[in-house]
Order: structure tokens, then C-alpha cells, then sequence
């Protein structure tokens, strides 16, 4: 199957991306697709990540130090900031546009003998796991798509398990408290696991700590960020785990947040390795780690961010990092726009909208956007006093850069959507000589 051919196959079956719908919650698809080719997804060791927030981030800081290690590490994530070959990566490259067509297409061929119709994320995931078998890689990290328990991920026993955080997401399969959702995180939890948790509310851990797992290891009981410091290019950090202490290590990502990221790859590495990680080789991975559309710094006159955030407990984070982190001594200008299964009030108040001096909205480029218009007087009533509508996440960044002077700060934020297109929009206008 050639490239252009697995993209149209793809976007012939459900995808969640583009309707917000689940059709079958459970791992039955996947399951079926998987015992045809002989279930691959066992073929190799793995790290199996899910959480609210921060996973993406978690997932790309193992990655690295796994790599740092000299191991060939396959890495699954979603969505995809620039491409859809981003989201399957072996040692951090893409795969390429023939790879993608031979191992989509070898999924298509199953439908039929499987008896089913796979759904978008299930055709992916599948071809993933078949890829990395195929590329004989050492060690697979795994991003959890949407919560966990028949998420299509969910076909692997994995060495270590890790749950970065809880907080109200995805109401719509898993509500209507963050017990709910943390039932349903639980579930990516096998026997065969050593268990890092992130989350810190006693009552979601007790839910954890019910599932069955090897080890168990619990932020800031057995593990913590003690220290983490701002510093030119992200944070610095000392962490405590089982084994040892790590001081002053250097995390080149923005946020207080990802200083407890990193605490929680560090301590899975370590799971899987069962041992301390030398410390040339803490530094050299951690030294490779970057994050695309995470709190992204694109240029700084005027400085210009995107980030990803698209919860309030993420937007939340954003703002935090973007009012405290960052001393911008002109205006402040959000660009912003949300999905329609988002409640927009909740998401501009933890973006600190009304602390801006100028509001951009745009509508997402998905049919499940919440249109611009609509974002615009949410904004205007809790109290934004410029808020401007824009035809296209290009055209709002577009006024941002034309309504910026050098001193100005623009954040880009509010959906994955919104930062993928403005991601490359930025950096080709703000590459250009005033």
C-alpha cells in the first residue's frame, strides 16, 4: 500500500479525532488483529504510560534515557503534532512514508480474515506494534490513547507501569468524578508490572494500590522531585528514588510540571533496568529530550510559545508556567480555541484568559471544533476586554504577529488541533527578517 493509499484507508474508518466518538469500548478489535499476525506487542519488552496530563512528556523523557543506554527504543504517542508518521517512532525517527504504507496495508489485509472493522486508533496501534517486531526493537514505550483499561494499547503486560496524574477528562466514557477515572487508568496495571505513580491524592491511590502489580512505587513516598529550580532552558532538579539520589539534573523543558515528569521516567527507568542510572547516562539522555507543541518557545521577539494544553487541569499549567516562569514586560496577547466536548468557560479561566490584554479566538481545524464566535463571548464574559475573532488558527496568528511588538509575549494554546497548525505557520513567519 502506498503512503497516500494508508491515509485514505485510515480516514475511511472511525477515528475518535474526528467524530469524539468511541464505537466499542474494549480491547476485542485489537485483540483479533493481533492474534493474526501472532501478537507482536510480545515480542519485546515495554513501558506503559497513562495519566490525565504529562504522559507525552513522561513518554519522551524514557525514551531518551533508554536510548542514552544504548537500547533500540520504539515510542507510541498521540496525537501528532506535525505529521501522522510522528506518532510511531524507533529511536526517536519517524516512520517513513513507505514503512507506513507496507504496515498499514498489512493491517488492511486483515479485516477481512479477522472478521472485524477496526477503528483508526485500533489500525495504528496494531501497525505499530508490528513495526517495532519487525525492527526487532529492544523496548517499547507506550502512550495510552484514552484512559486505559480497553484502551487498544492495553494488549501488552508490561515491565513497568506508570500513571502520571488524575483530573476530570474524557467525561464522556469515564465520569462523573476522577474515581471513575481512576478506575479506568487502573486498568493498564498487570501483575507482571512494577507500578510508578504519580498521583498524589490518597484517595485515587488507594485505587492504584488495589490493582495487582510486582513493585509499587509511590511519589513522594518512595520517589520525589525534592528540588526544581528555573533555569535558562528548562528546570534543574535533584531526585530521591529507591536506590539513590540525583542532584542538579538539568530537564531542557519549561514548567515546574515537567520536573515531576522527569522524576517519574527516571524512576521507571530505573524499574525496568532494576538498578541505579550511571550518571553520564542520566545527563546524555536527559540532554536529547525536546517536546514539539509542549510549552514550545518559537521566538522571543516578541516571545512566542505554543502548548498543548487542552484540559483545565493542563491549561492550568500553562498559565502557571506562562505568568510565573516567564517576565515579559509588554502585553499579552492568547491565541485560543477549543473542542466542542470542552466546557470553554472552565478552559479560559485556568488559562488566566482575562489576564491578557488581547484575546484571539479561532476555531480548531476539525469538525469537532467549538467555533471561534462562540469561544469569543465566553471570553467576553468572564471579563476579557479585547477579544478578536479570526477565520483560521493561521489568520489569529497572523493579528498576534502583527498586533506583538518586540516586548509583546504570544501563547498559542487551547487544542492539540490549534498548536499542529500554528506550529508551522510561526515558524515560517517568524523566520522571516522585519
Amino acid at each position: 500500500m502506498q503512503y497516500a493509499d494508508a491515509l485514505r484507508y485510515l480516514d475511511e474508518h472511525s477515528s475518535y479525532e474526528r467524530t469524539g466518538r468511541v464505537d466499542s469500548p474494549s480491547t476485542e478489535n485489537i485483540e483479533k488483529l493481533l492474534d493474526a499476525i501472532a501478537n507482536p506487542q510480545h515480542s519485546y519488552r515495554s513501558i506503559h504510560i497513562t495519566g490525565t496530563n504529562g504522559k507525552g512528556s513522561t513518554a519522551q523523557i524514557i525514551t531518551r534515557l533508554l536510548m542514552a543506554h544504548g537500547l533500540c527504543v520504539g515510542t507510541y504517542s498521540s496525537p501528532h503534532i506535525n505529521r501522522i508518521n510522528d506518532r510511531i517512532c524507533i529511536n526517536g525517527e519517524p516512520i517513513d512514508d513507505l514503512e507506513f504504507g507496507l504496515q498499514i496495508g498489512a493491517i488492511s489485509d486483515l479485516e477481512i480474515l479477522a472478521g472485524i472493522r477496526p477503528s483508526f486508533f485500533e489500525i495504528m496501534t496494531a501497525a505499530m506494534f508490528r513495526w517495532f517486531a519487525d525492527s526487532a526493537v529492544d523496548v517499547a514505550v507506550v502512550e495510552v490513547g484514552m484512559l486505559g483499561r480497553w484502551d487498544a494499547t492495553n494488549v501488552i503486560n508490561s515491565d513497568v507501569a506508570v500513571i502520571t496524574n488524575i483530573a476530570l477528562d474524557h467525561m464522556e466514557y469515564a465520569g462523573p468524578t476522577v474515581e471513575h477515572i481512576a478506575r479506568e487508568k487502573a486498568g493498564i496495571i498487570k501483575p507482571s508490572s512494577s507500578l510508578v505513580l504519580g498521583e498524589t491524592d490518597d484517595l485515587l491511590r488507594e485505587i492504584f494500590l488495589a490493582e495487582e502489580a510486582r513493585i509499587r512505587l509511590i511519589r513522594d513516598e518512595e520517589f520525589a522531585c525534592e528540588d526544581n529550580f528555573l533555569v535558562i532552558g528548562g528546570r534543574m532538579i535533584s531526585v530521591r528514588t529507591p536506590r539513590t539520589r540525583y542532584e542538579d539534573v538539568i530537564v531542557p523543558l519549561h514548567g515546574q510540571h515537567q520536573g515531576d515528569n522527569a522524576s517519574l521516567a527516571i524512576c521507571a527507568v530505573e524499574e525496568f533496568f532494576g538498578d541505579v542510572i550511571n550518571r553520564e547516562i542520566l545527563d546524555e539522555g536527559m540532554a536529547m529530550v525536546a517536546m514539539p507543541g509542549r510549552f514550545e518557545v518559537l521566538g522571543h521577539r516578541p516571545l512566542s510559545i505554543i502548548d498543548g494544553a487542552h484540559n483545565p487541569a493542563g491549561a492550568q499549567v500553562c498559565a502557571s508556567v506562562f505568568f510565573e516562569d516567564f517576565s515579559t514586560q509588554g502585553r499579552k496577547i492568547l491565541v485560543t480555541g477549543a473542542l466542542r466536548s470542552r466546557n470553554p468557560e472552565d478552559l479560559l479561566l485556568a488559562f488566566r484568559a482575562n489576564e491578557f490584554d488581547v484575546v484571539i479566538t479561532c476555531t480548531p481545524p476539525t469538525p469537532r471544533g467549538l467555533p471561534a464566535d462562540e469561544m469569543a463571548k465566553v471570553a467576553q464574559s468572564i471579563g476579557c476586554d479585547d477579544v478578536r475573532v479570526a477565520d483560521s488558527v493561521e489568520k489569529a496568528c497572523q493579528m498576534a504577529i502583527n498586533l506583538a511588538q518586540a516586548d509583546d509575549a504570544i501563547l498559542v494554546t487551547g487544542s492539540l488541533y490549534i498548536v499542529s497548525a500554528a506550529r508551522p505557520y510561526l515558524l515560517g513567519q517568524l523566520a522571516k527578517p522585519n
